[in-house]
């Protein structure tokens, strides 16, 4: 499998926000922590619907040392995915690659509302997930790259919030960070047997997507990237 990673300007129209779920629902949040780093959304009534996964980060990097000023730091959200028709690939803003669908469907599952290149959109980046089509997802790693700036995670101060319809929210915080490390893999959602769960990983890897996939066995054949 090819995969081109040219970032090219435009992206997709952003999609809806998911409707808030009805019925008095309880939305306290859940954080996943190394102590506690999974939740069965299918035992909290959250497997189903449009799930937004959201991505926020500080801008600006503090400046380091005497004179020097601070920094734009540019944050990609992403992630790696497997059907269940043993299909496979990533969606990113790299390459354009927005959108991902089983074989032969007509139906997106998973999606990007866009790329703040800026980091300035207080709405962060957002992935979102079809849990209408739950039966056809194996597994999802939701990954974040720094694209610009620094690789200083300490200073970003990520915080990524998955929001399922019907259930609270899952927060994990971006912490305990790696010098000199670009990716992160945040969280890895898997279908077994129906039952859909969210684990927490907050991984820092030296290197980039390839790096990741090695790491997660994920099996895909990467190319160059280009801007």
């Amino acid at each position: 499998m090819g995969i081109d990673y040219t970032k090219r300007p435009g992206a997709p129209e952003p999609a809806p926000a998911p409707a808030p779920p009805a019925g008095g629902v309880s939305l306290s949040k859940v954080t996943l922590t190394k102590s506690a780093p999974t939740v069965s959304l299918s035992k909290h009534g959250g497997n189903q619907g449009l799930m937004r996964v959201n991505l926020n980060w500080d801008a600006k990097a503090p400046a380091r040392g005497l004179f020097k000023k601070n920094t734009q730091l540019d944050l990609d959200l992403g992630c790696l995915y497997e059907f269940a028709d043993g299909s496979k690939g990533v969606v990113q803003a790299l390459g354009n690659s927005f959108r991902a669908r089983p074989r032969g469907s007509s139906q997106d599952l998973i999606w990007l509302d866009g790329d703040d290149r800026s980091g300035t959109n207080t709405g962060g980046e957002n992935l979102f997930v079809n849990l209408e089509g739950l039966a056809q997802i194996k597994r999802i790693l939701v990954f974040a790259l720094i694209y610009e700036g620094a690789a200083n995670w300490a200073a970003a101060n990520g915080i990524t919030t998955i929001l399922p319809l019907g259930a609270p929210p899952i927060e994990i915080h971006l912490d305990d960070p790696r010098d000199g490390a670009r990716i992160c893999a945040i969280a890895l959602l898997t279908n077994e047997r129906g039952e859909l769960t969210v684990r927490r990983e907050v991984n820092y890897l030296n290197g980039a997507q390839r790096k990741l996939d090695e790491t997660y066995g994920w099996g895909m054949n990467w190319t160059a990237g280009r801007k």
